[in-house]
């Protein structure tokens, strides 16, 4: 006769209310282990650079880099907090307690909502920029830039306190047994207001940037300016690369978070595999906005050899020319 082998359970000692463990192959386990933890590292290290980059350097306190510093924050905590607990979700079974389990979900949310506003706000910053050039000083400044951030994380924790609040008032009611760490929240509101809403409004304004964009840049082509307009030409050509560059951040990260919610709005069913995959890719977003900034912004760069030269130590460092 064959015997029955019994599933192991994450607590032995609850037999009846336990959870199984789905053991998974040693290969598989650390080749999940070893690509979130690189990926976690290299995505708390390039963010790092990019916050002591606009931190340190006079000439990048610009109303456009703040809310970059804003989104490396945001990125940066992703890389040190949310992608190593990513690893302890990978695992069959929670050993940690509901207690962690419903605090933990709380990075997850701010950090996420606090990028997607943070790409709005850079979306309005491109829209005033492009479409009202010459208001654009009076309109977009240090200190307003610096209230709207503060305004966006204020609004990310509060955000995901409201959602997140029911499972902090009895940690681990929506178990289904133990060694499980699920959360509950309102998949319709947060579609609305954490999808729907502004992810509508960064399409349809970067919609207006680059009509707008494409109508100067043929301007200018077209038109052969003389030498005491070159100064105002060179503006508009930096504000019009800044414009691309902000508009493949915004690209990236739209193909990176829209799966995720797509799922839910469409009713799809997706496989526990599909399903980490697809919450991988919105966590590894914040990997690819450093790479992107050192592509395409010369100024990345040449701070990243400062600071990577022990350079910054030097006095005055702070008023190196970097544009």
């Amino acid at each position: 006769m064959k015997t029955i082998e019994k599933p192991e359970l994450c607590f032995p000692q609850l037999f009846n209310n336990s959870c199984k463990k789905h053991v998974r192959p040693h290969s598989e386990s650390m080749f999940i282990y070893t690509l979130l933890s690189s990926i976690s590292l290299l995505t708390v290290f390039l963010n790092l650079l990019v916050i002591i980059s606009i931190s340190h350097f006079r000439q990048l306190h610009t109303p456009t880099n703040l809310l970059l510093l804003s989104l490396a924050v945001s990125d940066f905590l992703v890389g040190l907090i949310v992608m190593p607990f990513q690893i302890l979700l990978a695992e069959p079974c929670w050993f940690l307690g509901d207690l962690v389990c419903a605090l933990y979900h709380f990075v997850p949310f701010i950090t996420v909502c606090a990028s997607v506003v943070n790409m709005l706000l850079i979306s309005v910053d491109r829209y005033v920029a492009i479409c009202d050039p010459l208001r654009y000083s009076a309109k977009i400044t240090v200190n307003r830039v610096r209230i709207s951030v503060l305004l966006c994380w204020i609004y990310s924790v509060f955000y995901s306190f409201m959602f997140l609040s029911d499972n902090l008032k009895q940690p681990g009611r929506y178990n289904s047994c133990y060694g499980e760490c699920g959360i509950n929240i309102i998949i319709t509101v947060d579609l609305v207001f954490g999808f729907i809403i502004p992810i509508s409004s960064i399409i349809i304004l970067y919609i207006k940037v680059f009509v707008v964009a494409v109508s100067q840049a043929r301007s200018m082509r077209s038109h052969n300016l003389g030498g005491k307009l070159q100064h105002s030409t060179n503006a508009k050509k930096s504000e019009l690369k800044a414009a691309r560059t902000l508009g493949v951040i915004v690209a990236v990260f739209l193909t990176c978070y829209c799966p995720s919610y797509c799922v839910p709005l469409f009713g799809l069913i997706l496989d526990s595999v599909t399903n980490r995959f697809i919450l991988f890719l919105v966590y590894f977003n914040s990997c690819l906005n450093p790479v992107i900034y050192a592509f395409f912004y010369s100024w990345f760069r040449k701070s990243l050899k400062l600071i990577v030269t022990l350079a910054i130590l030097r006095p005055n460092s702070r008023e190196c020319n970097l544009l």
